[in-house]
């Protein structure tokens, strides 16, 4: 028996972006003086004729990755999610979104798990903000091992603007490194009739284990992991819809705009049911320690095992 290991979702993206560094000569890294706290380091280290780090400046920094795009180079930027996502947003939808560059933005430390940090450090809105915006790509892979596969994809796979979103504490490693990653298409984890759970990030981890209760009692759950935000695999959740139907979504993320509203979108469109989510309920977060913080807030297999005994209680 293979025992679970632990990693953080920024080596991956660090793993990721080094192995398209190596076999592509127009891979960029781009950083904002945090190159070891968001995994760039394992880039810099192996190819630092490519890596270029220009101090706390977000916005100019998105402006340099549009420039090498427009020049054939594919370049990767990397800083916190509250930076990468909010403080640059206007020059991500001219610069990149409006032309339609092939930029891929790892924005790190999402959720609300970076912990002491606090609220000015915590991405909890950078979902909504991103895929509101035209030609943009939205990922938020589920560990470490697919982050490295989604970090690969995006470089791989699409020709314009990607915001990828990973978490900075180690948390569960359980994708295999031989799943086929593909952009815009959700991953049934486990089949069930009764329930579903979709999920993002790490919460899919903690909706597993969630469903592995409610299992246990009779009640038949399905888990879904949405890694891509945008473009949404529709099939897959309409199809949960009509199956289990009543659903429960779950994301480190403001439940406005995020991966709930993503799903009620659809849901409402196609196969009107009962949706309930669990994230941040339009509140920013505090400082604490992650477990702390993440049990704090519902954002675990506790907080989800509850609320879907709730929805079915109904």
């Amino acid at each position: 028996m293979n025992t679970l290991q632990y990693k953080a979702g920024k080596t991956g993206f660090g793993e990721g972006l080094a192995e398209e560094g190596r076999l592509n000569q127009n891979v960029i890294g781009l950083g904002a003086d945090i190159t070891t706290s968001v995994g760039m380091n394992l880039f810099a280290e192996k190819f630092p004729e490519r890596f270029f780090t220009m101090g706390i400046a977000e916005q100019n920094c998105i402006g340099v990755a549009a420039g090498m795009a427009l020049a054939g180079k594919i370049p990767v930027f990397s800083t916190y999610g509250v930076f990468a996502a909010l403080r640059t947003a206007d020059h991500i939808r001219v610069s990149l979104c409006y032309n339609n560059l092939h930029v891929v933005i790892g924005g790190a430390h999402a959720g609300i798990s970076v912990g002491p940090d606090g609220a000015t450090h915590q991405a909890l809105e950078d979902i909504a903000i991103m895929r509101v915006l035209p030609n943009m790509t939205v990922i938020s892979p589920c560990d470490a091992t697919q982050t490295r596969l989604a970090t690969i994809a995006a470089i791989e796979q699409l020709n314009g603007p990607v915001y990828l979103r990973f978490g900075r504490e180690p948390v569960p490693d359980f994708s295999s490194p031989d799943q086929i990653f593909t952009i815009g298409k959700g991953e049934l984890l486990r089949r069930g009739k009764d329930l579903s759970i979709i999920a993002t990030g790490h919460l899919v981890w903690e909706s597993l284990l969630a469903a592995d209760q409610l299992v246990a009692e009779g009640i038949e759950t399905r888990v879904i992991n949405l890694h891509t935000i945008k473009p949404v695999d529709e099939e897959i959740i309409v199809k949960a819809a009509i199956e289990t139907g009543q659903i429960i979504t779950a994301e480190e993320h403001q439940i406005i705009g995020g991966l709930g509203s993503t799903v009620a979108e659809i849901v409402t469109r196609h196969h009107p049911v009962p949706v309930d989510m669990v994230g941040m309920n339009d509140r920013f977060g505090e400082s604490g320690r992650p477990e702390e913080l993440m049990a704090r807030y519902g954002l675990n297999a506790a907080g989800i095992y509850t609320r879907a005994r709730q929805l079915l209680s109904k």
